[in-house]
């Protein structure tokens, strides 16, 4: 019986064919809901993704290679190990610097690690489950950034590393960070989840990207993110034994690093002897880790392949977002009730969303605020926690803060963004400032009735 099938070329341009024709939504001021963060996908990620999935690898295959081979040029690091979720790769960045394999330069449980409170849980939660305990110090009001001169007095000699998040895509002080890291003997996992393409302008003028001053670096592909597989992260490292031991965590706790379906990449398979295994225990079957499974899949791989060839461009279209919202807010004069968020200086932010913090005696609540602003169809986010240790599920943890944390108790009671992301136009913007505006002025009318 003759069957006429398609080509593997014919059917992936028909998947990019058919992604492309689909009409995108017209903008309806008032009643389309603009999210604060989203995707932006095109035919050749859809062409992508069938490519691979006629593959039928399922696995982390080819496209994974490739997918961490230019991710790590991209970023600015050796290497880099994909993962889950920006999450799941906080967790195994920190957990590798735990490795009974660095001997005494490891993680020890009931060591302390310097961070904020002021941000996403899964920063700080891979401390805690690591059996340390996060020091919290304050952050800047106009950054929302940690409050660099807080840190060096947070330091004692149980200190043994700092991990901290660029928040909402503006890169915090690293190079200073950085400096106390080395003078205190302490490693540095920046989480770049929200910052991927944010630089730093060195003091030769060069600009050095954010995640190459630390141990370690992370990243999230999160439909939210700069770009997308989806679900998905990385870890990113200059080291190869920082590398292998990502690795191992990362696939079960295996001593092996064979990729899927290669065996004795080593050279000698069947020649180990480890732990109080008998002499030449098959390799691919010895574990020197308590390890996880967070390997993602050849098709993720291959969305996010694709996306990365468009990061910069999305980078871009943050930024005017960001310089575009900057502009519309002061001339409708909402500075004078808010703080805009401010780059911190020496830095190129590629900008995750735009913080507004109500000025202290200002008769407006957030809660007010969000609430009209979402019916009127504008999208808002808190930074994330507000203040973790009032969070339900740090009222159990060891932590310990150090100074007060006014400054992430009144960004947790008076802050929220709202978005920039690549899929936002010009008559986004306006309307997102118009509606802010508006809310704004009917809020102090009604504070300034209740008053009187």
């Amino acid at each position: 019986m003759n069957v006429n099938v398609r080509s593997r070329e014919q059917i992936v341009a028909d998947a990019k064919a058919y992604f492309e024709a689909q009409p995108l939504p017209e903008f309806q001021p008032g009643e389309t809901y603009i999210p604060p963060s989203g995707k932006v996908l095109d035919g050749e990620d859809c062409a992508s993704l069938i490519d691979a999935g006629l593959d039928m690898w399922l696995t982390a295959g080819r496209y994974a290679d490739s997918f961490e081979d230019r991710l790590a040029a991209k970023f600015g690091t050796k290497l880099s190990k994909l993962t889950v979720s920006g999450s799941a790769a906080n967790l195994l960045a920190f957990s590798t610097l735990t490795s009974w394999k660095l001997g005494s330069k490891r993680i020890e449980p009931g060591s302390e690690v310097i961070t904020v409170a002021a941000g996403f849980p899964t920063t700080v939660t891979p401390i805690i489950q690591n059996g340390c305990i996060p020091v919290f110090v304050d952050v800047d009001l106009e950054t929302h950034n940690v409050n660099v001169d807080l840190v060096e007095a947070a330091i004692t000699s149980n200190t043994r590393a700092i991990m901290i998040a660029h928040s909402l895509g503006n890169p915090f002080d690293v190079i200073r960070i950085s400096e106390l890291c080395k003078a205190h003997d302490l490693y540095l996992i920046e989480d770049c989840c929200d910052a991927f393409g944010a630089s730093v302008l060195m003091p030769d003028g060069s600009e050095k990207g954010v995640g190459t001053f630390g141990d370690l670096a992370t990243l999230s592909f999160y439909p939210a993110h700069h770009i997308t597989m989806g679900e998905g992260g990385a870890i990113l490292m200059n080291s190869i034994r920082l590398a292998r031991i990502c690795e191992s965590f990362r696939d079960w706790g295996r001593d092996c690093y064979c990729a899927p379906g290669k065996d004795n990449t080593c050279g000698k398979r069947f020649d180990w002897q480890l732990g109080d295994l008998p002499d030449g225990y098959d390799h691919k079957y010895i574990y020197s880790h308590i390890g996880y499974n967070l390997k993602v899949s050849d098709m993720q791989a291959a969305v996010g392949l694709s996306q990365l060839g468009k990061l910069d461009d999305f980078v871009e279209i943050r930024r005017k977002n960001f310089i575009g919202l900057t502009e519309r807010m002061k001339r409708a004069g909402l500075d004078e009730y808010y703080h805009l968020p401010q780059p911190t200086p020496g830095t190129n932010p590629s900008w995750f969303g735009f913080l507004l913090t109500i000025r202290d005696g200002v008769p407006l609540l957030r809660r007010d605020v969000t609430a009209a602003l979402e019916d009127q169809k504008v999208g808002t986010r808190m930074l994330f926690a507000g203040n973790l240790i009032r969070q339900p599920a740090f009222a159990r943890a060891n932590y310990r803060v150090s100074g007060p944390l006014d400054v992430t108790d009144k960004v947790m009671a008076d802050a929220f963004w709202i978005g920039v992301w690549p899929g936002l136009s010009g008559d986004h913007l306006d309307y997102m400032v118009d509606t802010l505006a508006k809310v704004t002025k009917n809020q102090l009318q009604s504070a300034k009735v209740a008053i009187e």
